[in-house]
């Protein structure tokens, strides 16, 4: 019975991820937009699948979905397989839907050959991960929890205009619960969470290894919608010290942030900051004027509590310090961010020794990218993330995780869930 337990349905995976490039491509690449109708597509395909397989299907409050299969002893608690099946506009395939996918192929697996683990375990599909479209971090998992603040529900998805809340109503769910904070998921009811992710970076490709057991996930703060204020003015006609220029504000601004990047980085902190628009206004713009206002985006991550406060508290030094020389003036805007996270050390070695059982390659790393994880390891859940090896990156179309290497990983997650007792 253990080679059928051990072994995932991965026939039943290649017809989903092809059933969802499918479905869900937009002429360029993957767009499932976060309580949209490509998010909502994969959520009912993976419903439909796991009723298939004979499994209990169920959502929460938010529309979360969970896919069960009982074990021996349901006082024991669920462990979840899981992460989102939303992408950011034009993304790849596998971002988020691999790890979901992976766990129906583990689970429908295992119903079939009438394998009983000894606890309950799920497939968990979990909502709007991705902060394009909303700007707040892990909807759907705070949302699980019952710790989403009631103001979450007003912000408006990025391309409609319309909220959270309206958005959530229209597909049937119940923003007013999600308010109340009405949790499906407690620390007494989970007893483990496990995310397999394609990496989003070059590690494991530049290592030639398909797998990564994740030891912490970066926390981050940000301003989203940042302006630099200035004064328009003729390009020929006001000398230098009459300006209030703010493309050169926030060059001066980008500049003197990196190097302070550079001086953290050099103590030995982790860290990134990226700059990922800086943009003037296309309305007021001209060849011949001096730019009166800059938008900016700021994104600081690391795994230090610390270093975030460090950077947080040069971010508002240094802005009071240019608005003076360059006679501007700032408006950060809104603050958003999230906590580090720390992989549970139980877990992360079960999964190791299943990685060296099976003889799959593997390395141990952070992540610099956020993940639900993070949400369920500060809820006092144990927590474990897997990276697997993805070619070309992420959150674009050319996202290339290799079937082979997929299955090496599911096979992992299969062996460690398996033996939980």
């Amino acid at each position: 019975m253990q080679s059928a337990v051990s072994e995932p349905d991965f026939e039943l995976a290649a017809r989903l991820f092809d059933t969802l490039a499918q479905k869900t491509h937009d002429t360029v690449g993957i767009t499932r937009a976060s309580y949209g109708e490509g998010e909502q597509f994969a959520h009912d395909l993976i419903a439909q699948t796991g009723r298939l397989a004979g499994l209990a299907t169920t959502t929460d409050v938010a529309g979360n979905l969970y896919v069960t299969l009982n074990g021996r002893d349901p006082a024991k608690g669920t462990f979840l397989i899981a992460s989102h099946l939303d992408s950011v506009p034009q993304g790849g395939n596998f971002d988020g839907a691999a790890g979901v996918i992976a766990g129906i192929a583990i689970l429908t697996s295992w119903k079939r050959a009438g394998f009983e683990p000894p606890g309950d375990v799920a497939v968990m599909a979990i909502r709007a991960e991705e902060s394009t479209w909303f700007p707040y971090s892990y909807i759907g998992s705070k949302a699980a929890f019952g710790v989403l603040p009631k103001t979450a529900l007003d912000i408006a998805r990025a391309d409609t205009g319309r909220t959270l809340a309206q958005h959530m109503a229209e597909l049937g769910f119940d923003p007013n619960a999600v308010a109340r904070g009405e949790a499906h998921c407690t620390r007494d009811r989970i007893r483990g969470y496990v995310e397999l992710h394609i990496e989003q970076g070059p590690v494991l490709v530049g290592r030639d290894i398909p797998l990564a057991l994740v030891t912490g996930i970066r926390g981050s703060f940000r301003y989203r919608d940042a302006r630099i204020l200035g004064e328009y003015g003729h390009s020929g006609a006001v000398p230098r010290a009459y300006r209030h220029d703010s493309v050169v504000a926030a060059a001066d601004f980008v500049t003197r942030l990196n190097l302070e990047w550079e001086r953290l980085e050099s103590e030995g902190q982790d860290l990134t900051i990226t700059i990922g628009k800086l943009f003037t206004d296309p309305a007021q713009h001209a060849f011949s004027k001096i730019a009166g206002e800059v938008g900016i985006c700021i994104d600081v991550r690391s795994h230090s509590k610390l270093t975030l406060a460090t950077v947080l508290a040069f971010i508002d030094q240094l802005s009071a310090e240019i608005s003076e020389k360059h006679g501007v003036r700032f408006d950060l805007g809104p603050l958003t961010g999230s906590e580090p996270a720390e992989m549970d050390r139980d877990l992360l070695a079960r999964f190791t020794a299943a990685a060296a059982e099976l003889n799959v390659p593997h390395i141990h790393m952070p992540s610099g990218a956020g993940h639900d994880a993070a949400v369920f390891a500060a809820a006092g859940v144990p927590a474990v993330m897997l990276f697997v090896r993805n070619q070309n990156g992420s959150h674009n179309p050319d996202e290339a995780m290799r079937m082979d290497d997929f299955e090496l990983a599911a096979r992992v997650i299969a062996r460690a869930v398996a033996g939980l007792s």
